[in-house]
Formats: C-alpha cells, structure tokens, sequence
C-alpha cells in the first residue's frame, strides 16, 4: 500500500474563469432546473434584478456564508480556498447531475473585483413533490430525532414525517462528509449546509468540468492496483470510525488526476447502530469490488478487503 503521504487533501483552487467562460459553461447545462430553485435558494432570475438596489448580478445572490449557524458550517481549520468573506457572490454556472433524490450544481462563489473566487458544487435535495427516496427504512435504522412527534411522523410517513426525512438526509450527508473528511477520508469538504442545499467541494478542474467517475475508467494494470490500494485506504477508516457507505459502486467513486474521492454519502450507516450494518458493509465491498476484478483485480483480494472492514468495524468474531 502506498503510505499516508500520497493521499494528500485536494489542491487548492485557482483563479475563477473571466466572465465569458463561465458563460460557456453556463450554456452546457444550465436549464429551468434554475428557475425551479431560484424562490428556493434565493437565487435572482436573470433580468428580474434592480440596478438601482444593491443587489447581486442577474443570476447571483450574495454568499450565504453568513447564514449558516455553529455546526453548519464545514470542519475547522478552514481550507484556504474556502472563502468566507460576507462580500462573496454567487454565481451559478450549470447542473452537474439530476438524481431522483437531488441534484448537484455547479456554482462559483467570489469576491468582486478580487482573485478570490473557488467553484463549489451545491447539493440541492428535492421538494416532496418532487423527490424520490428509496429504501428509507432500512437505511434511517439506528437514526433518531430527538422529538418524538417527528420520530412518529417519519415512521409514518405523512407529508410532514417525509420532509423530516429529507432534512435528515441533507444533514446527514453534511454530518457525514464533516466526519469522514476528519478521519482523513478522500470525501469532498463540506463548506457549508443551509436547510436542503449542501455545498461542497467541487472534484475536477478549474474549467468546471467534473473529474470522471471510476465507472467510466479503464485503467490499466497499475492504475487498477493503485486505485484499489486508494479503495482499501478509505473504506479502512470509515469502517474504523464505525461506517459503511450504504450504496457503494463504480459510480460514486470520482478519479481526480489519479485520485480516488467517495461521493453521495446520505445514506451513510452507522454499522453499529444499524442493526443490519454488516449486510451494508458486506454489499459495498461486493458491489464496488465486482467492477474492479471484472478488469483484472484478483478474486481473492475483494474477500480480504471484506474481512478487514469487518475487522475493523468490530463486527467479526
């Protein structure tokens, strides 16, 4: 295994694009996906501003930084290129990803008149109306509100009951990548968490095209064995701080230059609360490790990985 060192956190980010190439990206995939969360979001439609108030550009707000109370905030000490100056703007370029329970935008937070600027993704959890969350039950086991009208709602799940339950999985995706990036996880950082919206870390370039996902690679013999190495690594320290992913594959696996990052965490379990967390732990190791011996991996080193999580979660023996 390659030590500690090659695992370093993600480079800092560079300068933003000049206006125009943030245009061009814009047009890539920026749709009515942004009219749907702009009331939402506090984001200004394009052509709706006042030039004689003081707001933020057409398609900005103003960072909301400031909004977010203790605890919503991501681990401290801040990466340099967090940037939390109450001057920052906002500026959205385009949709990264659509999902059934979320979808993921690419947005640019800056300083005017600045070189102060880092691209975020933004996380945005659906409405009730709009969303679709699977296999709640089996993942929410061993999660608890503390009022009990809500714990009772959710196991119900009235309207009320179902967007407790969405709450619970933004910040738990945010309580997860905070923990996880404490650990030394390769997770994206999580800046900040405002009711449904989760911003983070954006994994790719500074063009604002996203790093491939792993599904998408095909590494060769080397690469394969450094990827797994990079594998191993990390599902050694969750399962050393007590977790599973819970959904685990090829496709929320990103490669950045190499690197591997663990993605779309919500589901995260808890693997000694949960009483079914062996099954999670036993799925992930299956589900991610038949991509990697499907390209050449030998059989033998999935069932080890399997027996060390294990191991190292307490659940052997």
């Amino acid at each position: 295994m390659h030590d500690n060192d090659s695992f370093a956190p993600m480079r800092p980010r560079g300068r933003a694009n000049t206006r125009e190439e943030r245009a061009d990206i814009a047009e890539r995939s920026l749709d009515d996906a942004f009219a749907e969360y702009a009331v939402r979001y506090g984001l200004t439609v394009a052509g709706d501003n006042d030039p004689t108030t003081d707001g933020p550009p057409a398609g900005d707000r103003w960072s909301t930084w400031d909004e977010s109370a203790a605890g919503e905030r991501g681990p401290q000490p801040y990466p340099d290129w967090v940037i939390t100056e109450l001057a920052a703007v906002d500026t959205e370029l385009g949709v990264l990803k659509t999902g059934k329970e979320a979808d993921v935008f690419l947005l640019e937070r800056a300083v005017p008149d600045t070189d102060r600027a880092t691209l975020l993704a933004a996380k945005r959890y659906r409405d009730l109306q709009h969303r679709m969350f699977h296999r709640d039950a089996g993942y929410l086991e061993g999660r608890r509100d503390k009022e009990s009208r809500i714990n009772r709602a959710m196991a119900k799940r009235t309207a009320f009951g179902r967007d407790a339950i969405a709450g619970q999985w933004a910040y738990a995706e945010f309580a997860a990548l905070s923990a996880l990036w404490s650990a030394g996880v390769a997770v994206p950082y999580p800046v900040q968490i405002l009711g449904t919206e989760l911003l983070m870390e954006f994994i790719g370039g500074d063009d604002g095209v996203a790093a491939p996902r792993l599904a998408q690679l095909r590494p060769d013999p080397d690469e394969l064995d450094h990827l797994w190495e990079q594998l191993v690594h990390n599902l050694s320290l969750m399962a050393l701080a007590g977790y599973a992913h819970g959904d685990l594959s090829a496709y929320n696996l990103l490669v950045e230059d190499g690197r591997l990052v663990i993605i779309d965490v919500p589901q995260i379990v808890d693997v000694i609360g949960n009483p079914h967390g062996r099954s999670f732990l036993d799925r992930d190791v299956r589900n991610v490790g038949a991509w990697f011996t499907a390209r050449g991996l030998h059989p033998g080193r999935v069932d080890d990985l399997g027996e060390l999580l294990a191991a190292e979660a307490r659940l052997s023996g």
